[in-house]
């Protein structure tokens, strides 16, 4: 099964909504126009259910086949955008300055909700599909708050299943694996306390900064020395700031960034060697240091069964050689990792062909996938569901 006719005479219609999301991208929780959106199209395709609300901006959807009773499957979509300037100059570039549109949310949505529209023209499957679309995925934990507001069992959902499009990998083209495909995400903030002074007595103060630089240097060791190799993390500073003026030793310096693993036990074992390594470098320079630590997003967990089965659904719409079912993991961090928790599912990637990279403000979703996306949706649930 490629493309289905019905999808491809869908495609311009959902690159017009598409296209129209992109121009109001809202971020974490505050997904109103867009939460409207896919409610009112929802309601007009004739979903037997249209829920809002839950996970407080988040919209479900339920559409039940013709075929008699059966399971409940999840399709997942994010809304939120990311706060960046747009520099595209597509005529359908963000109309809010300071948010766009930079990882593709627009497009899953769009994707979805054409699978939505699709399945409730045809119900042809047994049992029920709910299409979820989930504010805050990037960093707010949308999915555990919809979990959280009874996501899960409110809908009877037996197994959940998400899409993210692929900068780099080509349009047509499907990628996943079992077992961990994207990090827990864990970030830090580290303030360094020490004495200020003038930047010509530095022998009457305590400098924040040299304490703070020797931080930044020994955090490398955690995984170059204190990691199995064979195991994956990474240690990222990504923030250092401290003092305001050239001949003033400040009293205070903030450290952030963040700490990615495949394991939850190397996560463990980093956060234990960052605090150890940070009083050790205070107390030998006569500092104060205080270590924060936010850990949040869980490692992306595919179950075997599940991932066995959206292999063999891209493979029917992709073709042979088209899906890599053992692609590598990513650093990167996704919070369809709570759903994952909640219930058995796997998540695949969908290629966006060559355009710049997630989180650039010169990226742009690739409207090509559109009926890529909506096809595997549509064959995913018709197998799944099938008597």
């Amino acid at each position: 099964m490629p493309i289905l006719n019905r999808v491809a005479e869908l495609h311009e219609e959902v690159t017009e909504w598409r296209r129209h999301l992109h121009t109001i991208p809202e971020l974490l929780y505050e997904v109103h126009q867009t939460a409207a959106f896919v409610a009112d199209k929802l309601r007009a395709f004739g979903c037997d259910e249209v829920v809002t609300g839950i996970g407080r901006t988040g919209v479900v959807g339920l559409i039940k086949g013709t075929r008699g009773d059966g399971p409940v499957i999840g399709l997942r979509a994010d809304m939120d955008a990311l706060p960046l300037n747009e520099i595209t100059g597509k005529p359908y570039a963000s109309q809010t300055q300071g948010k766009m549109h930079a990882c593709g949310h627009d497009g899953h949505t769009a994707m979805l909700l054409g699978a939505a529209k699709y399945l409730a023209e045809t119900r042809n499957f047994a049992g029920s599909v709910a299409v979820i679309f989930q504010p805050a995925e990037e960093g707010g934990a949308g999915g555990k708050a919809m979990i959280e507001d009874g996501l899960m069992d409110r809908f009877g959902i037996q197994s959940v299943f998400g899409m993210h499009n692929m900068p780099g990998l080509p349009v047509g083209q499907f990628a996943t694996r079992p077992g961990p495909l994207m990090a827990a995400t864990c970030e830090f903030t580290i303030t360094v306390r020490g004495k200020g002074g003038h930047a010509a007595m530095p022998h009457l103060s305590i400098d924040p900064i040299v304490t703070a630089s020797q931080i930044v240097t020994a955090l490398q060791t955690i995984t170059a020395r204190s990691i199995d190799p064979l195991d994956s993390l990474v240690v990222s500073v990504t923030k250092f700031h401290s003092g305001d003026a050239n001949n003033v030793i400040a009293p205070s310096a903030e450290l952030a960034g963040t700490i990615r693993t495949l394991r939850d036990e190397v996560g463990e074992l980093a956060r234990a060697r960052m605090v150890e390594i940070c009083n050790g470098i205070a107390a030998a320079n006569g500092a104060q240091v205080d270590v924060a630590l936010d850990i949040n997003y869980p490692v992306t967990f595919n179950h075997a069964e599940e991932t066995d089965f959206v292999i063999d659904i891209a493979t029917q719409i992709a073709g042979q050689g088209n899906v890599d079912g053992a692609v590598s993991p990513t650093m990167g961090g996704e919070d369809f990792s709570y759903m994952l928790q909640a219930r058995p599912g796997a998540f695949i990637f969908a290629g966006n062909g060559d355009t710049a990279g997630l989180h650039h403000p010169a990226y742009d979703f690739n409207d090509e996938l559109i009926p890529h996306g909506i096809s595997y949706w549509v064959k995913l649930t018709e197998a799944a569901l099938a008597r």
